[in-house]
């Protein structure tokens, strides 16, 4: 059995929306502010569970990362690219475009929990599709890296559940916490 994690960045206030500037918001590009730093290689520290698990997106965020990870060539990259992804999206998706990506058929929800009883689900990013998922209860962990800046609008990536912290490190400028289910 797995769990359905959740991974994210996060500005101080808790705004997970437009991280790298792309959405064209007054407060985009925060998460870059920094240097790549924060934001290279396995930060999240999923290691075996990314190896062994599925990668879980929505399609907008899929679609950004499908047209930047195929180019890259480094060892994280690598693993990156070679993972199991599916997408949730009920428009469809080339599954040409970033190699062993495909559509989910159905409810992502329900998918999501189904997967989890064989292995890790690691959803990325993709805000709608982790408040679905939060909304029905189905979030094992968060993983989030959070950078020394409030923006003061924007998404935010909590509106309810009770975690409990795990982990909490420095990860060069950012912040690396890990949030457990509370009855765990």
């Amino acid at each position: 059995m797995g769990d359905i994690m959740v991974i994210q960045f996060a500005t101080l206030d808790g705004v997970v929306s437009d991280p790298d500037g792309r959405g064209g918001t007054s407060y985009g590009g925060w998460a870059f502010r920094y240097g790549s730093g924060p934001v290279a290689d396995d930060k999240f520290r999923l290691g075996e569970r990314m190896e062994q698990g599925v990668q879980l997106y929505g399609r907008r965020t899929w679609e950004a990362f499908s047209k930047v990870w195929p180019g890259r060539d480094s060892e994280y990259a690598k693993l990156m690219n070679r993972v199991p992804k599916r997408v949730a999206t009920s428009t469809g998706i080339d599954a040409e475009a970033w190699e062993n990506s495909a559509a989910i058929d159905g409810d992502p929800v329900s998918w999501a929990v189904r997967e989890r009883e064989v292995r890790d689900v690691v959803v990325i990013g993709s805000l709608s599709l982790v408040r679905a998922l939060a909304a029905a209860d189905a979030v094992d962990e968060y993983r989030l890296i959070t950078f020394p800046v409030a923006v003061g609008e924007g998404d935010r990536l909590f509106q309810q559940g009770e975690f409990r912290f795990t982990q909490v490190e420095q990860v060069d400028a950012a912040v690396y916490t890990v949030l457990r289910r509370a009855s765990e």
